[in-house]
């Protein structure tokens, strides 16, 4: 006698339309069992008929919470997939979430940091992606049945019967319009076939183009973009919600085109017959797909079979977590174009966490430490995020950073044009952080600097950041024909005033200037230079990486550093990719790497960095970062994550206490010495 195949028992957190589509095709899957629907509305009228045999539950968290549950399908409105994507990993439950997996790249990349670290699945349910017909397609492609391919011409389009602005797809609040709701479709068969014709799942475009009409809710009613692949191939899209389109999937070769209508049902709803058409010069080929299973219930089985081998994420050709990054960058790039941000994404309703969580304070991984002069205690690694475009992206590390202990924000007046300060002005009000943090301010850049450019761009740099003070400031770059006293008059004017409330020094000042500028101040009873921030790496910088970079990284410096027990803030402290996969003696393709890094000496730190890494269960970057750290000297590396996986790398460096011989030993130099645990 057999047993029963396991079934992955499942549930459904927003019981909408697309929701009662999944459940036929859980009904009619080989893994699947739907179990339970959470409702914010448990007695509304219709559950009963549409999710027979589930059990209703009231609102979301009781799904969350139920035991009897394996994995649960989100099909909320868009702004909520991210939070429940992310408190269902928490709550160890295997996630399919609708599309888009989240509103944005950044929001995407925090759902799957949430089930990487869980050890849950996470995919995004492009049903389309799974059925035989789309394997068929990337066949033909491959085979060459239109010869090379050139270009793509995808749409999704339809009309609403007007205006609704109480309906999800004009509702600003609900991220409405067409590239979210159905330009991920067209945007995903582009990249899936460009890839096709380069022998790879999928591709990624180098170019993105776009265009839009945005109606009266400000939500895209129709829109086109342009995407080019490195390959040459360009793709057409175009999407609408107000604006039937004819929905056909054009693929142009040199010998021909193929022609699918619909592409996204494939052979229909509850399965038929799809026909992928093939036009050359001499005639027309009809290939039709014959699939008698329900379009839904391929979704259903490819997570299920991921689920029960304890794989995180959907095999080829689902939508892999790369995959499913990689469209939502298109899509973030076809917005940006248009200039659509959703009032949703705006600080002023962007109150909570992306787990949809008020900020929490008291974090404990990152330590702090007494800085002299700093009026609050200071966290052991400083944050800089120059890669942030918008609030709502930014928000996430800056959450995640400030959760884990950290208050140390690094910006300066040209960062972004402007943005990073501006960002983080408006994190620090919209969080109510402002006096838990510590902000460095920098000004003054080359060509720009003078001592009269201090207080004036100060002055728009306390703007962007909505607050009256810095509490550290740089001069970012020095001018050696400028006396330097004139420089220290500048910053102790804007300590008198109130605008800067504790240390000032140089960004890429030489140790002969800033024992000048501390000598004039000592003779003028002016606030002496108390902080640095220049390079400072466990590989030695031998040229500068941009005119005017300074590194402090040699013995001379280090003796100095020390004996002036001077805090320095370390810029580039992991030597920007030395101490990675990128570097080796026998890799020479990144120029920057070579000529910045590449000498015996350093490779020598990095051979001792590798093998204490192997001893430690770390990675090179981890000890590289320790480095730093433990230097006889206040020293706070900057660190510039740009996703949650990188910063919790970054914080494994925590972990490592290296004593004053490992520093030596790592230095080269003392070869008696080895680190042994």
């Amino acid at each position: 006698m057999t047993s029963e195949p396991q079934k992955i028992r499942w549930g459904i957190l927003g019981p909408g339309t697309i929701a009662k589509a999944f459940a036929g095709g859980v009904a009619h899957s080989r893994t699947g069992t739907l179990v339970a629907i959470g409702a914010r509305n448990p007695g509304k009228p219709g559950f009963a008929e549409n999710f027979p045999g589930a059990r209703i539950l009231d609102g979301y968290e009781a799904l969350l919470a139920d035991p009897d549950l394996d994995a649960v399908y989100i099909s909320t409105p868009h702004p909520s997939h991210a939070e429940w994507a992310i408190r269902a990993a928490e709550a160890g439950k295997h996630v399919l979430c609708e599309k888009p997996m989240g509103l944005t790249a950044f929001e995407a990349d925090a759902m799957i940091h949430a089930a990487r670290r869980a050890g849950t699945f996470l995919g995004e349910a492009f049903m389309y992606r799974l059925h035989p017909q789309t394997a068929k397609l990337v066949d033909l492609v491959r085979s060459g049945a239109i010869g090379e391919v050139r270009m793509v011409k995808s749409s999704f389009g339809f009309a609403m019967p007007g205006f609704m602005p109480e309906h999800r797809l004009y509702a600003n609040d609900l991220a409405g319009g067409g590239i979210l709701d159905v330009g991920g479709y067209p945007v995903s068969m582009a990249r899936l076939i460009a890839g096709a014709a380069s022998g790879k799942p999928f591709a990624e475009p180098d170019k993105v183009a776009g265009a839009a009409h945005l109606g009266q809710s400000g939500v895209d009613e129709w829109a086109s973009a342009l995407l080019h692949f490195p390959n040459g191939i360009v793709a057409e899209v175009s999407c609408g919600i107000s604006l039937a389109q004819d929905n056909v999937l054009r693929i142009l070769g040199t010998k021909g085109r193929i022609e699918v209508a619909d592409f996204w049902y494939a052979s229909g709803r509850e399965g038929g017959t799809g026909e992928i058409r093939i036009i050359r010069s001499g005639g027309e080929e009809v290939v039709e797909v014959r699939e008698d299973r329900w379009l839904y219930a391929f979704e259903v089985d490819a997570a299920g079979e991921a689920i029960l081998a304890g794989k995180q994420e959907f095999a080829w050709p689902g939508m892999g977590w790369a995959d499913s990054l990689g469209n939502l960058r298109v899509l973030d790039k076809w917005r940006a174009a248009i200039g659509l941000e959703y009032e949703i994404e705006k600080p002023e309703k962007r109150v909570d966490t992306i787990s949809g969580r008020r900020l929490r304070s008291g974090g404990t991984i990152i330590a702090k430490r007494e800085i002299p002069g700093l009026p609050r205690p200071a966290s052991c690694l400083a944050l800089g995020f120059e890669d942030f475009r918008t609030f709502s992206s930014g928000m996430i590390l800056l959450d995640a950073y400030f959760e884990a202990g950290g208050n140390v924000f690094d910006t300066a007046f040209i960062y972004g044009s402007g943005y990073t300060e501006t960002l983080l002005g408006q994190w620090l009000k919209n969080r109510g952080v402002r006096e838990q943090a510590v902000v460095i301010g920098k000004g003054a850049h080359t060509p720009l600097c003078y001592p009269d450019v201090i207080g004036k761009q100060l002055t728009q740099s306390l703007d962007r950041l909505q607050t009256d003070h810095v509490d550290v400031y740089f001069m970012h770059r020095d001018d050696p024909d400028v006396p330097v006293d004139e420089f220290v008059d500048a910053m102790d004017r804007e300590v008198r005033a109130g605008r800067i409330r504790g240390p000032f020094g140089g960004s890429n000042w030489t140790r002969e200037r800033m024992d000048e500028a501390i000598a004039y101040a000592e003779r003028t009873g002016k606030q002496k230079p108390g902080a640095l921030s220049n390079n400072f790496s466990l590989a030695e910088m031998l040229v500068p990486i941009w005119p005017g970079c300074v590194t402090s990284s040699s013995d001379d410096w280090k003796a100095w550093l020390t004996a002036r027990q001077m805090p320095n803030f370390a810029w580039s402290s992991q030597g920007r990719g030395f101490f990675t996969g990128r570097a080796g003696r026998d890799q020479r393709d990144n120029e920057e790497l070579v000529r910045v890094w590449y000498s015996e000496k350093n490779f020598g730190r990095r051979d001792r960095a590798i093998e204490l890494a192997n001893r430690l269960g770390k990675s090179p970057i981890h000890v590289a970062l320790a480095y730093v750290l433990a230097q006889p000297f206040p020293s706070v590396p900057l660190i510039g994550p740009r996703t949650l996986d990188e910063l919790e790398d970054s914080l494994q460096a925590l972990d490592i206490a290296l004593s004053p011989d490992d520093i030596a030993w790592l230095d080269g130099g003392s070869d008696q010495h080895r680190r042994t645990g």
